[in-house]
């Protein structure tokens, strides 16, 4: 009789799905890992224990409307609850910066805070303004491009321009020179244009700082926000 042919199966290479699962069987479960030393979770506010301050009518229907179209209050709205003079401070500048008339439109508003806070490495800003770059330009690569290094961003020139002089102001402030102005000025932007590049620049340096010395923690929904 005829010897039988031994049939010679062919390895087949895994997929990269397959290797992928193959390697997520045999990871180790992110729940069983020990806690990183000094890490807090995402839902406390920051490392202070201040207790908040009674809410002023204005506050309380101010936060109510946030609750309403966000479906939660911004902790670092929490953070200022503790005293309302400086609540309310807080809240009637950030908003004239970002909302109010201006040459620059919000999303560009929203460029700078995300680019200063990316060179100060804020976690609570990159994630919140990254969150809202995302949002407003309907890109997420975007958002995560200037969470990450602006430079590597599609912009124009006139968001080049506005960019890299707010990261210069926040670097090496004493740096600023003329030229730096007229290149701003040679894109387009107008003296007006130019005080509150500058104002919303140095803003979100000073929330920067603040929310670095508190560890600031953002709220978990901006993670998710737009992508």
């Amino acid at each position: 009789m005829p010897k039988s042919k031994k049939t010679t199966v062919k390895h087949v290479p895994k997929s990269i799905a397959e290797r992928r699962r193959g390697v997520a069987k045999r990871a180790r479960p992110l729940a069983s890992l020990p806690p990183t030393p000094g890490a807090r979770q995402d839902t406390e506010i920051m490392a202070l224990r201040l207790s908040p301050a009674r809410l002023s009518p204005s506050m309380s229907a101010f936060l109510a409307q946030t609750q309403e179209k966000l479906g939660f209050v911004p902790n670092v709205l929490k953070a200022f609850s503790f005293d309302m003079a400086k609540l309310e401070a807080f809240v009637a500048y950030r908003n004239d910066l970002m909302l109010g008339p201006s040459g620059l439109s919000t999303l560009e508003r929203e460029m700078i805070a995300t680019a200063v806070s990316a060179q100060n490495r804020c976690f609570y800003c990159i994630t919140v303004h990254g969150a809202s770059v995302r949002a407003l330009s309907g890109d997420p690569v975007l958002g995560e491009t200037m969470a990450m290094n602006y430079r590597a961003a599609r912009l124009s020139k006139r968001q080049r321009a506005m960019l890299d002089f707010v990261v210069k102001l926040t670097s090496e402030p004493w740096g600023i020179e003329e030229s730096d102005r007229a290149r701003l000025t040679g894109v387009g932007f107008s003296d007006r244009d130019i005080c509150d590049i500058a104002a919303v620049a140095s803003f979100y340096n000073m929330t920067n700082r603040l929310a670095s010395a508190t560890d600031m923690r953002p709220n978990e929904a901006y993670h998710a926000m737009a992508r």
